[in-house]
């Protein structure tokens, strides 16, 4: 079957190949409860984070970069993955948290039908996402969880080479947007989180991504990161070896504030820590 669940359309039988994401079959790199998400989805126990290898981005920034350039990982099935599901629901996990689903759509949707687990469902996304594939999705998914990376072309290019990222995102967050919001004790069983990364020298950006999500439903979370780490592939970008500057945060907190935000999450300043880099278990 020809893969066509990012907008990369790639058209690889990806059961006998590699796609553009850089995967062939089914592959994860992790599954635990994590702790470190929005409170609401870490809640008490952590999150069931199952964590996916290969990207159709590759942002040479990326902090899970041993994952998106796919150099370790382990092969499952669909059947697998449903116990997966199962596992993490026997140790408490409050959700079940797929990070960086888009290309396994197809195979989610597979494990899904052999379990469907009884907590709610995270598709943890980068954004870039075809709405059609999401209109599947959303069959399942309780609670969208996405990045809103870059809004300027050349910084989508600069750093993914994917110049059409905000075409396909800013669509993509306005249809996620519309999941209605359900707390119940302060964890999140429905809704919608809008998450952006601070960059260095790309405060402005980050500035227009706050204006944008003030335009999304009011029930929609914004979640500011301020944790930016030197990882990846940057030794030819001289600007992301070093973390973001307490002037150019502040920026983006006071494009937050002039934007009226409420339901907003907020990283410290100094959270820029490799101690948020999960150790990977295959």
């Amino acid at each position: 079957m020809k893969c066509t669940q990012c907008p990369v359309t790639c058209g690889t039988d990806r059961k006998l190949y590699a796609g553009a994401c850089g995967v062939q079959g089914l592959k994860i790199a992790k599954y635990y409860l994590h702790p470190f998400e929005e409170p609401p989805i870490s809640y008490k126990n952590g999150s069931g984070c199952i964590f996916f290898c290969g990207c159709s981005l590759k942002c040479v920034f990326c902090q899970n970069f041993e994952l998106s350039r796919n150099t370790r990982g382990k092969s499952i099935t669909k059947e697998k993955l449903a116990e997966i599901f199962r596992t993490l629901e026997d140790m408490g996990a409050e959700n079940i948290n797929l990070v960086n689903p888009t290309h396994y759509l197809s195979d989610i949707i597979g494990a899904i039908e052999i379990y469907r687990p009884k907590i709610p469902i995270v598709y943890n996304t980068h954004g870039y996402e075809n709405i059609d594939d999401l209109k599947l999705a959303n069959e399942f998914v309780d609670i969208w969880l996405t990045d809103l990376k870059f809004i300027d072309p050349l910084l989508a290019k600069r750093y993914t080479s994917r110049q059409n990222y905000a075409e396909y995102a800013l669509s993509a967050i306005e249809f996620m947007a519309e999941k209605p919001l359900k707390m119940q004790n302060g964890k999140m069983l429905s809704g919608c989180i809008v998450r952006h990364l601070i960059l260095p020298l790309a405060a402005y950006d980050s500035v227009n991504v706050v204006k944008f999500v003030s335009t999304l439903p009011k029930d929609v979370y914004f979640s500011l990161m301020s944790q930016y780490t030197p990882f990846g592939e940057i030794e030819n970008y001289k600007e992301l070896q070093r973390t973001i500057t307490r002037r150019e945060y502040e920026k983006v907190l006071a494009a937050v504030e002039e934007a009226g935000l409420t339901n907003v999450f907020l990283q410290d300043f100094e959270s820029a820590k490799k101690e948020y880099i999960p150790k990977w278990d295959f």
